[in-house]
Protein backbone atom coordinates (compact mmCIF):
# COMPACT_ATOMS: atom_id res chain seq x y z
CA UNK A 1 0.00 0.00 0.00
CA UNK A 2 1.30 3.48 -0.91
CA UNK A 3 2.28 5.92 1.82
CA UNK A 4 1.03 8.91 -0.21
CA UNK A 5 -1.80 8.77 -2.74
CA UNK A 6 -3.27 11.51 -4.91
CA UNK A 7 -4.47 12.15 -8.43
CA UNK A 8 -1.35 14.21 -9.13
CA UNK A 9 2.02 13.86 -7.40
CA UNK A 10 4.18 16.98 -7.67
CA UNK A 11 7.88 16.91 -6.77
CA UNK A 12 9.06 20.36 -5.71
CA UNK A 13 7.32 23.37 -4.18
CA UNK A 14 9.05 26.21 -6.03
CA UNK A 15 7.19 28.55 -8.34
CA UNK A 16 6.32 25.93 -10.99
CA UNK A 17 5.19 23.19 -8.61
CA UNK A 18 3.36 25.55 -6.27
CA UNK A 19 1.51 27.33 -9.09
CA UNK A 20 0.43 24.06 -10.67
CA UNK A 21 -0.65 22.60 -7.32
CA UNK A 22 -2.70 25.71 -6.54
CA UNK A 23 -4.43 25.65 -9.93
CA UNK A 24 -5.19 21.93 -9.84
CA UNK A 25 -6.43 21.87 -6.25
CA UNK A 26 -8.69 24.84 -6.94
CA UNK A 27 -10.24 22.74 -9.74
CA UNK A 28 -10.94 19.88 -7.36
CA UNK A 29 -7.97 17.71 -8.27
CA UNK A 30 -6.40 15.78 -5.40
CA UNK A 31 -2.75 16.88 -5.27
CA UNK A 32 0.20 15.86 -3.11
CA UNK A 33 3.45 17.85 -3.14
CA UNK A 34 6.77 16.28 -2.10
CA UNK A 35 9.30 18.84 -0.85
CA UNK A 36 12.79 17.93 0.36
CA UNK A 37 13.12 21.08 2.46
CA UNK A 38 11.41 22.49 5.52
CA UNK A 39 9.15 25.53 5.96
CA UNK A 40 11.06 28.77 6.49
CA UNK A 41 10.43 31.01 9.49
CA UNK A 42 10.83 34.43 7.90
CA UNK A 43 11.91 36.23 11.05
CA UNK A 44 14.54 33.58 11.78
CA UNK A 45 15.78 33.75 8.18
CA UNK A 46 16.12 37.53 8.40
CA UNK A 47 18.05 37.21 11.66
CA UNK A 48 20.41 34.67 10.12
CA UNK A 49 21.00 37.07 7.23
CA UNK A 50 21.73 39.95 9.61
CA UNK A 51 24.10 37.78 11.64
CA UNK A 52 25.96 36.27 8.66
CA UNK A 53 29.52 37.48 8.20
CA UNK A 54 29.43 36.46 4.52
CA UNK A 55 26.09 37.52 3.06
CA UNK A 56 25.65 35.15 0.13
CA UNK A 57 22.17 34.32 -1.24
CA UNK A 58 21.96 31.09 0.74
CA UNK A 59 22.98 32.46 4.15
CA UNK A 60 19.42 32.60 5.60
CA UNK A 61 18.84 28.97 4.53
CA UNK A 62 21.56 26.87 6.15
CA UNK A 63 22.62 23.61 4.58
CA UNK A 64 22.28 20.34 6.44
CA UNK A 65 22.89 16.73 5.44
CA UNK A 66 19.13 16.23 5.34
CA UNK A 67 18.49 19.14 2.93
CA UNK A 68 21.82 19.79 1.30
CA UNK A 69 22.31 22.27 -1.53
CA UNK A 70 25.05 24.36 -3.15
CA UNK A 71 26.33 27.57 -1.56
CA UNK A 72 27.86 30.47 -3.46
CA UNK A 73 31.02 30.79 -1.38
CA UNK A 74 31.75 27.04 -1.44
CA UNK A 75 30.47 25.52 -4.68
CA UNK A 76 32.50 22.36 -4.14
CA UNK A 77 30.43 21.61 -1.06
CA UNK A 78 27.69 20.15 -3.29
CA UNK A 79 28.67 20.25 -6.96
CA UNK A 80 31.30 17.87 -8.30
CA UNK A 81 32.68 19.91 -11.18
CA UNK A 82 34.78 18.42 -13.97
CA UNK A 83 34.54 21.05 -16.72
CA UNK A 84 36.87 23.90 -17.68
CA UNK A 85 34.53 26.44 -16.03
CA UNK A 86 32.87 26.47 -12.64
CA UNK A 87 29.09 26.47 -12.75
CA UNK A 88 28.35 29.21 -10.21
CA UNK A 89 24.57 29.35 -9.86
CA UNK A 90 22.86 27.81 -6.86
CA UNK A 91 19.49 26.91 -5.36
CA UNK A 92 18.02 26.09 -1.97
CA UNK A 93 15.87 23.27 -0.64
CA UNK A 94 13.08 24.85 1.38
CA UNK A 95 9.30 25.04 1.14
CA UNK A 96 8.77 27.61 -1.62
CA UNK A 97 12.05 26.84 -3.32
CA UNK A 98 14.58 29.34 -4.60
CA UNK A 99 11.98 32.10 -4.95
CA UNK A 100 12.93 32.87 -1.35
CA UNK A 101 16.16 34.47 -2.58
CA UNK A 102 15.35 35.53 -6.14
CA UNK A 103 15.65 39.20 -7.08
CA UNK A 104 12.06 39.48 -8.35
CA UNK A 105 12.77 40.46 -11.97
CA UNK A 106 9.75 39.54 -14.15
CA UNK A 107 10.66 40.07 -17.79
CA UNK A 108 8.97 38.29 -20.66
CA UNK A 109 10.99 36.69 -23.42
CA UNK A 110 10.87 38.57 -26.72
CA UNK A 111 9.30 36.83 -29.75
CA UNK A 112 12.55 35.95 -31.50
CA UNK A 113 13.77 34.15 -28.39
CA UNK A 114 11.41 31.33 -29.36
CA UNK A 115 12.77 31.06 -32.92
CA UNK A 116 16.48 31.63 -32.50
CA UNK A 117 17.54 28.98 -35.01
CA UNK A 118 15.14 29.88 -37.81
CA UNK A 119 15.76 33.62 -37.40
CA UNK A 120 19.48 33.80 -36.65
CA UNK A 121 20.86 30.32 -37.32
CA UNK A 122 21.81 29.78 -33.68
CA UNK A 123 20.71 27.26 -31.07
CA UNK A 124 17.31 25.64 -31.59
CA UNK A 125 13.72 26.81 -31.94
CA UNK A 126 11.13 26.24 -29.23
CA UNK A 127 8.12 24.08 -30.19
CA UNK A 128 5.87 26.97 -29.13
CA UNK A 129 5.92 30.65 -30.05
CA UNK A 130 5.47 33.89 -28.17
CA UNK A 131 1.82 34.27 -29.16
CA UNK A 132 0.94 30.88 -27.69
CA UNK A 133 2.43 31.94 -24.38
CA UNK A 134 1.35 35.60 -24.34
CA UNK A 135 -1.93 35.19 -22.47
CA UNK A 136 -0.21 32.94 -19.94
CA UNK A 137 2.40 35.62 -19.39
CA UNK A 138 -0.46 37.93 -18.42
CA UNK A 139 -1.91 35.30 -16.09
CA UNK A 140 1.50 34.72 -14.52
CA UNK A 141 1.93 38.45 -13.89
CA UNK A 142 -1.44 38.48 -12.15
CA UNK A 143 -0.67 35.36 -10.08
CA UNK A 144 2.75 36.58 -8.96
CA UNK A 145 1.70 40.20 -8.60
CA UNK A 146 4.02 42.09 -10.93
CA UNK A 147 4.61 45.82 -10.69
CA UNK A 148 5.49 47.36 -14.03
CA UNK A 149 4.99 50.14 -16.54
CA UNK A 150 2.17 48.94 -18.82
CA UNK A 151 3.08 51.57 -21.43
CA UNK A 152 6.42 49.83 -22.06
CA UNK A 153 6.37 46.52 -23.95
CA UNK A 154 10.15 46.03 -23.56
CA UNK A 155 10.16 44.20 -26.89
CA UNK A 156 7.34 41.81 -25.93
CA UNK A 157 3.84 42.90 -27.12
CA UNK A 158 1.23 42.83 -24.38
CA UNK A 159 -2.53 42.25 -24.32
CA UNK A 160 -2.94 42.96 -20.60
CA UNK A 161 -1.79 45.52 -18.08
CA UNK A 162 0.44 44.85 -15.13
CA UNK A 163 -1.60 44.35 -11.96
CA UNK A 164 0.29 47.13 -10.17
CA UNK A 165 2.14 50.32 -11.15
CA UNK A 166 5.91 50.18 -11.53
CA UNK A 167 8.22 50.41 -8.55
CA UNK A 168 9.45 54.04 -8.67
CA UNK A 169 12.92 54.57 -10.16
CA UNK A 170 15.65 55.44 -7.70
CA UNK A 171 17.72 58.62 -7.65
CA UNK A 172 20.50 56.49 -9.16
CA UNK A 173 18.22 55.21 -11.95
CA UNK A 174 17.31 58.77 -12.88
CA UNK A 175 20.97 59.74 -13.10
CA UNK A 176 21.59 56.92 -15.58
CA UNK A 177 18.52 57.95 -17.59
CA UNK A 178 19.71 61.56 -17.83
CA UNK A 179 23.24 60.58 -18.79
CA UNK A 180 22.06 58.14 -21.47
CA UNK A 181 19.26 60.25 -22.98
CA UNK A 182 19.57 60.24 -26.77
CA UNK A 183 21.95 57.26 -26.84
CA UNK A 184 21.21 53.69 -27.89
CA UNK A 185 20.91 52.71 -24.23
CA UNK A 186 17.29 53.06 -23.11
CA UNK A 187 16.80 53.04 -19.33
CA UNK A 188 13.44 51.57 -18.42
CA UNK A 189 11.64 50.45 -15.27
CA UNK A 190 12.13 46.74 -14.61
CA UNK A 191 8.92 44.68 -14.10
CA UNK A 192 9.20 43.09 -10.68
CA UNK A 193 7.42 40.44 -8.66
CA UNK A 194 7.06 42.72 -5.67
CA UNK A 195 4.15 44.83 -4.54
CA UNK A 196 4.18 48.53 -5.30
CA UNK A 197 0.88 48.70 -3.37
CA UNK A 198 -0.74 46.47 -0.79
CA UNK A 199 -2.13 43.41 -2.58
CA UNK A 200 -3.18 39.88 -1.64
CA UNK A 201 -2.65 40.56 2.07
CA UNK A 202 0.98 41.46 1.38
CA UNK A 203 2.39 44.95 1.96
CA UNK A 204 4.00 47.29 -0.53
CA UNK A 205 7.79 47.24 -0.84
CA UNK A 206 9.36 49.44 1.82
CA UNK A 207 12.92 49.29 0.52
CA UNK A 208 14.62 46.92 2.93
CA UNK A 209 17.43 46.39 0.38
CA UNK A 210 17.74 42.65 1.07
CA UNK A 211 15.61 41.22 -1.77
CA UNK A 212 18.49 38.81 -2.20
CA UNK A 213 18.56 36.83 0.05
CA UNK A 214 15.29 37.51 1.92
CA UNK A 215 12.44 40.02 1.89
CA UNK A 216 11.60 40.71 5.56
CA UNK A 217 7.95 41.67 4.90
CA UNK A 218 7.01 39.44 1.88
CA UNK A 219 6.39 42.40 -0.38
CA UNK A 220 8.44 40.35 -2.84
CA UNK A 221 6.63 37.26 -4.11
CA UNK A 222 7.80 33.83 -3.11
CA UNK A 223 6.17 30.51 -3.91
CA UNK A 224 4.77 30.03 -0.41
CA UNK A 225 1.98 32.31 -1.66
CA UNK A 226 0.81 29.50 -3.94
CA UNK A 227 1.74 26.74 -1.50
CA UNK A 228 -0.76 28.36 0.88
CA UNK A 229 -3.40 28.56 -1.85
CA UNK A 230 -2.79 24.92 -2.75
CA UNK A 231 -3.26 23.88 0.89
CA UNK A 232 -6.52 25.86 1.08
CA UNK A 233 -7.67 23.98 -2.01
CA UNK A 234 -7.00 20.67 -0.31
CA UNK A 235 -3.50 19.84 -1.53
CA UNK A 236 -1.34 17.78 0.84
CA UNK A 237 2.14 19.27 1.33
CA UNK A 238 4.75 16.77 2.48
CA UNK A 239 7.89 18.62 3.61
CA UNK A 240 11.18 16.93 4.54
CA UNK A 241 10.29 14.28 1.95
CA UNK A 242 13.02 13.69 -0.62
CA UNK A 243 12.19 11.93 -3.89
CA UNK A 244 14.95 9.42 -4.64
CA UNK A 245 13.80 7.39 -7.64
CA UNK A 246 10.93 6.78 -10.05
CA UNK A 247 9.23 3.45 -10.79
CA UNK A 248 7.95 2.64 -14.27
CA UNK A 249 5.29 0.03 -14.90
CA UNK A 250 5.33 -2.56 -17.69
CA UNK A 251 3.05 -0.30 -19.76
CA UNK A 252 5.65 2.49 -19.74
CA UNK A 253 3.64 4.69 -17.40
CA UNK A 254 5.09 6.02 -14.16
CA UNK A 255 3.73 3.90 -11.32
CA UNK A 256 5.28 5.51 -8.22
CA UNK A 257 7.88 7.87 -6.86
CA UNK A 258 10.03 6.53 -4.06
CA UNK A 259 11.06 8.90 -1.29
CA UNK A 260 12.97 8.99 1.97
CA UNK A 261 12.30 11.02 5.09
CA UNK A 262 14.86 12.52 7.41
CA UNK A 263 14.62 9.58 9.81
CA UNK A 264 15.72 7.48 6.79
CA UNK A 265 12.33 5.77 6.57
CA UNK A 266 11.21 5.04 3.04
CA UNK A 267 7.90 5.33 1.25
CA UNK A 268 6.15 5.54 -2.10
CA UNK A 269 3.88 8.15 -3.63
CA UNK A 270 1.31 6.84 -6.08
CA UNK A 271 -0.91 8.81 -8.44
CA UNK A 272 -2.41 8.94 -11.89
CA UNK A 273 -0.11 11.75 -13.10
CA UNK A 274 3.37 12.71 -11.89
CA UNK A 275 4.95 16.16 -12.23
CA UNK A 276 8.63 16.93 -11.68
CA UNK A 277 9.17 20.54 -10.66
CA UNK A 278 12.45 20.12 -8.83
CA UNK A 279 14.78 22.53 -10.68
CA UNK A 280 17.26 21.93 -13.49
CA UNK A 281 19.83 20.17 -11.32
CA UNK A 282 17.57 18.05 -9.12
CA UNK A 283 15.16 16.98 -11.88
CA UNK A 284 17.79 15.29 -14.09
CA UNK A 285 19.46 13.94 -10.96
CA UNK A 286 16.21 12.17 -10.03
CA UNK A 287 15.58 10.91 -13.57
CA UNK A 288 19.13 9.58 -13.96
CA UNK A 289 19.07 7.94 -10.54
CA UNK A 290 16.01 5.98 -11.67
CA UNK A 291 17.98 3.85 -14.14
CA UNK A 292 17.00 0.21 -14.39
CA UNK A 293 17.78 -2.81 -16.51
CA UNK A 294 14.96 -1.80 -18.85
CA UNK A 295 16.06 1.84 -18.88
CA UNK A 296 19.81 1.97 -18.29
CA UNK A 297 19.94 5.67 -19.19
CA UNK A 298 17.30 6.56 -16.62
CA UNK A 299 13.65 7.54 -16.82
CA UNK A 300 12.38 9.75 -19.69
CA UNK A 301 15.78 9.52 -21.37
CA UNK A 302 15.38 7.56 -24.60
CA UNK A 303 16.75 10.68 -26.35
CA UNK A 304 19.88 10.80 -24.13
CA UNK A 305 19.03 14.46 -23.51
CA UNK A 306 18.34 14.28 -19.76
CA UNK A 307 21.00 16.35 -18.02
CA UNK A 308 22.32 17.86 -21.25
CA UNK A 309 22.33 21.50 -22.42
CA UNK A 310 22.95 23.01 -18.98
CA UNK A 311 22.81 26.80 -19.28
CA UNK A 312 22.89 29.95 -17.17
CA UNK A 313 23.07 33.63 -18.01
CA UNK A 314 26.84 34.12 -17.73
CA UNK A 315 27.10 37.57 -16.21
CA UNK A 316 29.55 40.37 -16.88
CA UNK A 317 29.90 42.39 -13.70
CA UNK A 318 31.36 45.92 -13.80
CA UNK A 319 31.59 48.68 -11.21
CA UNK A 320 32.86 52.24 -10.97
CA UNK A 321 32.86 55.44 -8.92
CA UNK A 322 30.36 58.12 -9.95
CA UNK A 323 31.49 61.78 -9.94
CA UNK A 324 28.78 62.77 -7.47
CA UNK A 325 26.65 61.04 -4.82
CA UNK A 326 23.96 58.77 -6.31
CA UNK A 327 23.03 57.15 -3.01
CA UNK A 328 23.08 53.37 -3.61
CA UNK A 329 22.48 50.72 -0.94
CA UNK A 330 18.80 51.66 -0.68
CA UNK A 331 15.58 50.07 -1.94
CA UNK A 332 15.22 46.97 -4.13
CA UNK A 333 18.57 45.78 -5.42
CA UNK A 334 17.61 46.72 -8.98
CA UNK A 335 14.66 48.78 -10.22
CA UNK A 336 15.71 49.72 -13.76
CA UNK A 337 17.61 48.22 -16.64
CA UNK A 338 18.47 48.49 -20.31
CA UNK A 339 16.34 46.00 -22.24
CA UNK A 340 16.63 47.16 -25.87
CA UNK A 341 19.80 45.13 -26.52
CA UNK A 342 18.01 41.78 -26.25
CA UNK A 343 17.35 41.20 -29.96
CA UNK A 344 18.83 42.03 -33.36
CA UNK A 345 20.80 40.70 -36.31
CA UNK A 346 23.93 40.78 -34.15
CA UNK A 347 22.71 37.51 -32.61
CA UNK A 348 24.08 35.72 -35.67
CA UNK A 349 27.57 36.69 -34.48
CA UNK A 350 27.33 37.17 -30.72
CA UNK A 351 24.69 36.75 -28.00
CA UNK A 352 22.15 39.25 -26.80
CA UNK A 353 22.25 40.56 -23.26
CA UNK A 354 20.25 42.70 -20.89
CA UNK A 355 21.84 45.22 -18.56
CA UNK A 356 20.75 45.34 -14.95
CA UNK A 357 21.41 48.65 -13.19
CA UNK A 358 22.23 47.93 -9.56
CA UNK A 359 21.07 49.88 -6.55
CA UNK A 360 23.37 47.82 -4.33
CA UNK A 361 26.60 49.70 -4.99
CA UNK A 362 29.66 47.50 -4.86
CA UNK A 363 28.18 44.90 -2.51
CA UNK A 364 28.03 42.18 -5.17
CA UNK A 365 31.54 42.54 -6.59
CA UNK A 366 33.48 43.61 -3.49
CA UNK A 367 31.35 43.18 -0.36
CA UNK A 368 31.13 46.94 0.09
CA UNK A 369 30.48 49.09 2.03
CA UNK A 370 32.00 46.93 4.78
CA UNK A 371 35.09 46.23 2.70
CA UNK A 372 35.34 49.92 1.83
CA UNK A 373 35.53 50.79 5.52
CA UNK A 374 38.25 48.17 5.99
CA UNK A 375 40.31 49.53 3.10
CA UNK A 376 40.02 53.11 4.34
CA UNK A 377 41.00 52.07 7.86
CA UNK A 378 44.01 50.23 6.45
CA UNK A 379 45.01 53.52 4.85
CA UNK A 380 45.23 55.00 8.33
CA UNK A 381 41.94 56.91 8.42
CA UNK A 382 40.19 57.13 11.76
CA UNK A 383 37.27 58.91 13.42
CA UNK A 384 35.68 61.76 11.51
CA UNK A 385 38.12 61.41 8.62
CA UNK A 386 37.18 57.75 8.18
CA UNK A 387 33.47 58.58 8.42
CA UNK A 388 33.74 61.34 5.82
CA UNK A 389 35.73 59.21 3.38
CA UNK A 390 33.33 56.28 3.77
CA UNK A 391 30.32 58.51 3.16
CA UNK A 392 31.96 60.02 0.09
CA UNK A 393 32.95 56.73 -1.51
CA UNK A 394 29.90 54.62 -0.64
CA UNK A 395 27.53 57.31 -1.93
CA UNK A 396 29.20 57.09 -5.34
CA UNK A 397 29.43 53.32 -5.82
CA UNK A 398 27.72 52.17 -9.02
CA UNK A 399 27.58 48.78 -10.70
CA UNK A 400 26.03 47.08 -13.71
CA UNK A 401 25.55 43.45 -14.64
CA UNK A 402 24.92 42.14 -18.14
CA UNK A 403 23.13 38.80 -18.37
CA UNK A 404 24.45 37.02 -21.46
CA UNK A 405 22.48 34.62 -23.63
CA UNK A 406 24.00 31.15 -23.63
CA UNK A 407 23.38 28.55 -26.31
CA UNK A 408 22.55 24.90 -25.54
CA UNK A 409 25.65 22.72 -25.79
CA UNK A 410 25.16 18.97 -25.23
CA UNK A 411 28.49 18.55 -23.44
CA UNK A 412 27.40 21.03 -20.75
CA UNK A 413 25.53 18.65 -18.56
CA UNK A 414 24.46 17.20 -15.22
CA UNK A 415 25.35 13.59 -14.52
CA UNK A 416 25.67 11.51 -11.35
CA UNK A 417 28.93 11.44 -9.45
CA UNK A 418 30.30 7.89 -9.48
CA UNK A 419 31.69 8.05 -5.97
CA UNK A 420 29.84 10.38 -3.61
CA UNK A 421 26.24 10.24 -2.43
CA UNK A 422 24.01 12.40 -0.28
CA UNK A 423 22.28 11.60 3.00
CA UNK A 424 19.60 9.61 1.13
CA UNK A 425 21.96 7.57 -1.01
CA UNK A 426 21.47 9.57 -4.21
CA UNK A 427 24.71 10.39 -6.11
CA UNK A 428 25.80 14.02 -5.92
CA UNK A 429 25.43 16.14 -9.07
CA UNK A 430 28.47 16.00 -11.33
CA UNK A 431 28.69 19.01 -13.67
CA UNK A 432 30.59 19.66 -16.88
CA UNK A 433 30.36 23.33 -17.87
CA UNK A 434 32.13 25.47 -20.42
CA UNK A 435 31.69 28.85 -22.11
CA UNK A 436 32.12 28.87 -25.88
CA UNK A 437 33.43 31.66 -28.09
CA UNK A 438 29.87 32.92 -28.68
CA UNK A 439 29.46 33.64 -24.96
CA UNK A 440 32.97 35.10 -24.75
CA UNK A 441 32.11 37.52 -27.55
CA UNK A 442 28.99 38.53 -25.61
CA UNK A 443 30.99 39.16 -22.46
CA UNK A 444 33.39 41.34 -24.43
CA UNK A 445 30.51 43.31 -25.98
CA UNK A 446 29.02 43.80 -22.51
CA UNK A 447 32.31 45.18 -21.16
CA UNK A 448 32.41 47.65 -24.03
CA UNK A 449 28.83 48.71 -23.34
CA UNK A 450 29.52 49.10 -19.62
CA UNK A 451 32.60 51.23 -20.30
CA UNK A 452 30.63 53.45 -22.65
CA UNK A 453 27.78 53.86 -20.17
CA UNK A 454 30.10 54.61 -17.28
CA UNK A 455 31.80 57.14 -19.54
CA UNK A 456 28.50 58.90 -20.17
CA UNK A 457 27.93 58.90 -16.43
CA UNK A 458 31.33 60.51 -15.87
CA UNK A 459 32.42 57.61 -13.67
CA UNK A 460 36.02 56.75 -12.86
CA UNK A 461 37.88 53.75 -11.39
CA UNK A 462 36.01 51.48 -13.83
CA UNK A 463 36.54 47.80 -13.13
CA UNK A 464 35.31 44.70 -14.96
CA UNK A 465 35.11 41.23 -13.42
CA UNK A 466 37.57 38.91 -15.13
CA UNK A 467 35.42 35.94 -16.07
CA UNK A 468 31.69 35.38 -15.90
CA UNK A 469 29.61 35.34 -12.75
CA UNK A 470 26.58 33.09 -12.33
CA UNK A 471 23.18 34.73 -12.57
CA UNK A 472 21.43 32.18 -10.38
CA UNK A 473 19.51 30.96 -13.43
CA UNK A 474 19.84 27.20 -13.88
CA UNK A 475 18.42 26.40 -17.32
CA UNK A 476 18.06 23.37 -19.58
CA UNK A 477 18.75 19.67 -18.85
CA UNK A 478 15.33 18.28 -19.97
CA UNK A 479 14.32 20.41 -22.89
CA UNK A 480 11.04 20.54 -24.74
CA UNK A 481 10.82 19.83 -28.43
CA UNK A 482 8.74 18.28 -31.19
CA UNK A 483 11.18 15.45 -31.94
CA UNK A 484 11.40 12.70 -29.28
CA UNK A 485 14.90 11.89 -30.52
CA UNK A 486 16.29 15.28 -29.51
CA UNK A 487 14.13 16.39 -26.58
CA UNK A 488 12.70 15.11 -23.31
CA UNK A 489 9.19 16.62 -23.22
CA UNK A 490 6.74 17.79 -25.85
CA UNK A 491 5.15 21.21 -26.27
CA UNK A 492 2.70 20.41 -23.44
CA UNK A 493 5.66 19.51 -21.17
CA UNK A 494 4.66 15.83 -21.21
CA UNK A 495 7.43 13.25 -21.38
CA UNK A 496 7.86 11.70 -24.82
CA UNK A 497 8.53 8.38 -23.09
CA UNK A 498 5.89 8.27 -20.35
CA UNK A 499 2.36 9.52 -20.99
CA UNK A 500 1.65 10.37 -17.34
CA UNK A 501 4.89 12.25 -16.57
CA UNK A 502 5.28 16.05 -16.90
CA UNK A 503 8.33 18.22 -16.25
CA UNK A 504 8.13 21.90 -15.32
CA UNK A 505 10.54 24.77 -14.71
CA UNK A 506 13.47 26.28 -16.59
CA UNK A 507 14.60 22.65 -16.96
CA UNK A 508 12.53 22.49 -20.16
CA UNK A 509 13.83 25.67 -21.81
CA UNK A 510 15.44 24.81 -25.18
CA UNK A 511 17.45 28.07 -25.09
CA UNK A 512 18.26 30.58 -22.39
CA UNK A 513 17.36 33.91 -24.06
CA UNK A 514 18.26 36.88 -21.82
CA UNK A 515 15.25 37.43 -19.57
CA UNK A 516 15.40 36.24 -15.98
CA UNK A 517 13.50 32.93 -16.26
CA UNK A 518 10.93 33.00 -13.44
CA UNK A 519 8.06 34.65 -15.30
CA UNK A 520 8.44 32.25 -18.23
CA UNK A 521 8.58 29.32 -15.79
CA UNK A 522 5.30 30.52 -14.29
CA UNK A 523 3.63 31.05 -17.68
CA UNK A 524 4.61 27.57 -18.86
CA UNK A 525 3.32 26.03 -15.65
CA UNK A 526 -0.04 27.74 -16.00
CA UNK A 527 -0.21 26.59 -19.62
CA UNK A 528 0.54 23.01 -18.56
CA UNK A 529 -2.33 22.85 -16.06
CA UNK A 530 -4.94 21.93 -18.68
CA UNK A 531 -2.72 19.21 -20.16
CA UNK A 532 -2.16 17.70 -16.70
CA UNK A 533 -5.91 17.70 -16.01
CA UNK A 534 -6.56 16.11 -19.41
CA UNK A 535 -4.01 13.39 -18.65
CA UNK A 536 -6.05 12.38 -15.61
CA UNK A 537 -8.82 11.14 -17.88
CA UNK A 538 -6.70 10.26 -20.88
Amino acid sequence: MADIEADVIVVGSGVSGALLAAKLSAAGVKVAVLEAGSPVDRSEAVQRYWDALIKVPECPYPVSPEADHPVSDNLDHWYRQVGPEKFKSTYVKVLGGTTWHWLGTCLRFVPNDFRLSSTYGRGVDWPIGYQELEKFYGEAEAEIGVSGDSAESLGAPRSSRYPMPAIPPTFLDKAYARALAGTKYEVRSTPQGRNSAERDDRPACCGNASCIPVCPVQAKYDATVHVTRAKKGGAAIHTETTATSIDVGPDGRISAIRFRRRDRSEGTAVGKVFVLAAHAIETPRLLLNSASEQRPGGVANSSDQVGRNLMDHPTQLSWALAPEPLWPYRGPLSTSGIENLRDGEFRRERPAFRIEIGNDGWSWPTGAPVTTAVELAQQGLRGKALDAALRDQASRHVRMASLIEQLPEPQNRVTLDPGEKDFYGVPLPRLFYSLDSYVQDGLAAAREAHAEIFGKLGATQIQHRDGAEGAGHIIGTARMGADPKSSVVDRALRSHDHANLFILGSTVFPTSATANPTLTIAALSLRAADAVKAALVG
